[in-house]
């Protein structure tokens, strides 16, 4: 990736744990898409959004395709062809105004009840345009604005991002012939190519801006301010908008997950060890030349890499939670040693600290260059531990906090996943064998089949 960054005044913000519910900064941000139709900037917003929510700050994504098609045919936006969207169509025009102020309005009322990120996710491809954004947003508001423009000449990437999202699109839901929906679609972008106006600091000198070229080739920043304008040039450099596959998956049984007990660095069982030569098998018939295994330091893990060929690399950010003094205690010893802890963790569980040791909030703090990495590859497998894998899939399946540490990993399962529209399809993967596990007590909320003393 090649990257130039030109930098103007930054302003030194104090950096929260994920998780806390005080803001990180005291200043609202307004994050403007900027961009011809196909490029990409409602999977950007969607990917920035999921991951400020995931390290702690509120973001929400405030779409204008959304608030056009309600204005249009009842809602459903079905007939909206081309012509809508050309400079000429005086009605077109009027709606589309319309509706900015109304999305803007929407904008304003969330911030201003506690929200700290709100993704304005439009075209903004004009001066004009991007001169309104920052009146109201900057001058009017005292916001802080950011636009993130999304270039792309490669025309393989712009064909398959019309013919993967677009043809799906509900303005299109009344027409069937998918060649008719890529040719009006096409008709469309031509009309805002006669108006489109790139970012440029000559022109606008008073915007803080990025640009991401042709889905992450190269970027390049322009007088970004302050820490969440940092992370996010941090993440978006790290993007890629190439098809990809991964895999997750929990260690082999270990000799504390027979025993029932928390933690530790044990050695496989038999059982265990039967589930790595199926987990080799599996992967290795995938025969992708891409793939790479990644295992945390613990003995649990890289046994059950053991056999897939290929790149392995360890990650001691990859270890699973630390349960501090609980730490190879069983369910039963806990509750006599550690009074409380028990009823405390089971009260909240994404807060919850283990005496000494982490919360998984304090886990999320520590996967993030995992996730930045994750973004990076193409085909990972990551052969890890129950609530570091909670961790992973909450992020990369959008789940609240709250909800996260509950997430069901299965032993012995392989998680796919595979990129669809703006998320993730997860698919389970049993491939045994089943172990006895022994007689623990269920979760007191939502059930979840575990194998051992949950974490």
């Amino acid at each position: 990736m090649s990257t130039t960054v030109q930098v103007g005044k930054e302003q030194a913000v104090t950096k929260r744990s994920p998780g806390v519910t005080a803001s990180a900064s005291s200043t609202p941000h307004v994050i403007a898409m900027v961009g011809l139709p196909a490029r990409g900037k409602t999977y950007i917003s969607r990917k920035m959004a999921r991951y400020l929510n995931w390290i702690g700050m509120e973001t929400r994504v405030f779409n204008l395709g959304n608030y056009r098609r309600m204005k249009t045919t009842d809602g459903k936006g079905m007939g909206v062809d081309h012509q809508f969207f050309h400079p000429g169509n005086p009605e077109g025009m009027k709606i589309r105004e319309a509706v900015c102020e109304e999305a803007l309005s929407d904008v304003f009322t969330w911030l201003s009840g506690g929200g700290e990120v709100a993704v304005f996710d439009a075209t903004n491809t004009t001066i004009q345009r991007r001169a309104l954004l920052h009146r109201r947003v900057v001058q009017e508001r005292g916001f802080k604005l950011f636009f993130v423009e999304s270039i792309c000449d490669d025309h393989t990437i712009v064909e398959a991002n019309i013919r993967d999202v677009k043809v799906t699109s509900p303005d299109y839901l009344d027409i069937g012939d998918k060649d008719q929906v890529v040719d009006d679609f096409k008709k469309r972008i031509e009309h805002y190519v006669e108006q489109y106006q790139s970012l440029d600091e000559g022109l606008e000198p008073h915007l803080s801006f990025m640009k991401i070229f042709n889905g992450g080739r190269k970027v390049s920043v322009y007088q970004h301010e302050g820490h969440i304008q940092s992370r996010i040039v941090y993440f978006l450099m790290n993007l890629h908008l190439q098809h990809r596959t991964i895999y997750l998956c929990r260690h082999g049984q270990s000799e504390y997950n027979a025993s029932g007990r928390l933690g530790g660095d044990s050695d496989i069982t038999e059982c265990g060890r039967e589930y790595s030569r199926k987990l080799a098998a599996y992967i290795n018939s995938l025969q992708d030349p891409e793939v790479v295994v990644w295992t945390s330091w613990l003995r649990r893990t890289i046994q059950t890499a053991e056999h897939i060929e290929g790149r392995q690399e360890r990650w001691k950010t990859l270890n699973e939670i630390d349960c501090g003094s609980c730490n190879g205690l069983t369910r039963e010893e806990i509750g006599e040693r550690f009074p409380g802890e028990l009823q405390a963790r089971d009260g909240n569980k994404f807060m919850y600290r283990y005496p000494g040791g982490e919360s998984y909030e304090d886990l999320v703090a520590r996967m993030e260059p995992v996730i930045m990495e994750l973004e990076r590859k193409e085909t990972v497998v990551v052969v890890g531990h129950q609530a570091v894998l909670r961790c992973l899939l909450g992020y990369l399946l959008e789940v609240e906090e709250e909800k996260m540490p509950w997430i069901e990993v299965p032993l012995h399962t392989v998680i796919k996943l595979t990129p669809v529209a703006y998320g993730c399809k997860r698919e389970d993967i049993l491939l045994g064998p089943c172990c006895d596990p022994p007689e623990e007590p269920r979760e007191p909320r939502e059930a979840i089949a575990t194998l051992e003393l949950d974490l």
